[in-house]
């Protein structure tokens, strides 16, 4: 492959490769409307249903289980056909189980359509950070994966204000439907504008220059057993295994635990949900742009990325005391800044395999880490359906989600002192 034309010092970089992160920004809104409607629709569906605890711990972790062994098998296949058609088929499945979620009369129907939407949603993430890697230089990749990863917070957002009003009007099964098909028509336009740097037309000399800066990779294929054999591997892996869980734990239990502590239903736990996720998404894109600032300064990789989540980690401790707040809009300010320090802590946990890894293995990691960590959120599922079930209190919850990014971060650290390029 030739090496890019340099531009010369007058030369103006485009921005071609944001339009890559909007793209992907979308997406991600629409996979977490998709993610969060049976949550919020969970007060009711269990009551018409008759669901307990466990059996709605269930229903998260059959997903779960599914989002496991999918994002392993996703990360080999962004690897393998590129972000293109790797997204746009994973995309393609997660709308589809979405949609047929209305169909569901039963527990076993609601698991099998959320099966559906483990396998396509596991999809997203280790295409998006393949895309990023194709797209971006080393020290613009946090400031990216942060921006299209704070679509998880809008789609967090706009869940709330959109699937009650369908709900409410129009039944439950609607909520299904109508965010699925006008989900959908985002997948045509990734099909048109996606393309690798140098397959599109539309990028500039100047551009291409700039995305291409570092070194290049060694071309070659790289098998998972080889990867798992590394170091950094695990780092990534286990980091995800311990703080992913979290996440799901706010987005599939926060109405419930809004509905239980303060007495909110499906008509009223919109403003306080909303201003949780507009939080957490300044946290994803401050989280991402902090260390991505450091190393524009002069700070190497594992100095500004580790910086910046020992800096999450500690903003996220006040959480353990959420459950013993009385007053609603306080305990809204603590989880809001929870869950905007995990989105800047996992921006920058999600380059860590870019970081240190060639192009080549990149999703492949993606996907070993995604898998663990859907493992994490399989066990703390159960633990919380358990907890519910026998004390009712989320106490015991939050003050595991309050401690668990110190436990990463020294995990981390401990895996990869320096993150260091990787020789597989």
């Amino acid at each position: 492959m030739d090496a890019p034309t340099m531009p010369a010092p007058s030369e103006k970089i485009g921005r071609y490769r944001w339009v890559i992160v909007g793209l992907l920004f979308l997406a991600m809104v629409i996979n977490y409307v998709d993610r969060q409607t049976i949550s919020l629709l969970k007060p009711d569906l269990s009551k018409q249903f008759g669901w307990s605890e466990t059996d709605y711990a269930d229903l998260v972790f059959y997903f779960q289980m599914t989002y496991a062994i999918a994002y392993l098998a996703w990360g080999k296949i962004m690897d393998k056909i590129g972000a293109r058609w790797g997204f746009g088929i994973a995309f393609l499945i997660w709308q589809i189980a979405h949609i047929s979620t209305a169909a569901a009369s039963h527990l076993r129907g609601f698991m099998f359509a959320r099966m559906g939407l483990g396998v396509g949603e596991a999809g997203g993430f280790p295409g998006g950070i393949k895309a990023v890697a194709e797209w971006f230089p080393k020290n613009e990749r946090a400031l990216a994966t942060g921006i299209f990863n704070a679509g998880t917070n809008i789609g967090a957002i706009v869940t709330p204000l959109v699937v009650p009003f369908i709900a409410l009007t129009f039944g439950w099964q609607m909520a299904f439907i109508v965010t699925g098909v006008a989900g959908l028509l985002w997948l045509p336009l990734w099909l048109i504008v996606y393309r690798r740097p140098r397959e599109q037309k539309r990028l500039s000399a100047a551009e291409l220059a700039h995305i291409e800066q570092d070194p290049a990779d060694p071309v070659e294929k790289i098998g998972w057993l080889k990867l798992l054999g590394k170091k950094e591997t695990w780092a990534f892996a286990l980091g995800k295994f311990l703080i992913d869980p979290i996440w799901w734990m706010f987005l599939f239990w926060l109405p419930d635990f809004l509905g239980k502590r303060y007495g909110l239903d499906l008509k009223t736990f919109g403003p306080p949900i909303v201003a949780v996720y507009l939080m957490s998404d300044v946290g994803s894109v401050a989280g991402g742009w902090m260390s991505s600032s450091l190393m524009k300064r002069g700070w190497s990789i594992n100095k500004a990325r580790k910086t910046t989540l020992l800096v999450c980690a500690l903003l996220a401790l006040p959480v353990v005391f959420a459950a013993n707040v009385s007053n609603l809009w306080s305990a809204v300010l603590i989880i809001g800044v929870a869950t905007a320090a995990h989105q800047g802590f996992s921006a920058n946990l999600y380059t860590l395999p870019s970081d240190v890894f060639p192009r080549a293995a990149v999703g492949s990691v993606v996907g070993i880490g995604g898998m663990l960590g859907a493992v994490g959120g399989m066990v703390f599922s159960k633990y919380i359906g358990q907890v519910l079930e026998t004390i009712g209190t989320y106490t015991p919850i939050f003050i595991v989600a309050g401690s668990v990014y110190l436990v990463a971060l020294l995990v981390i650290h401990l895996l990869s002192p320096k993150m260091e390029p990787v020789k597989v």
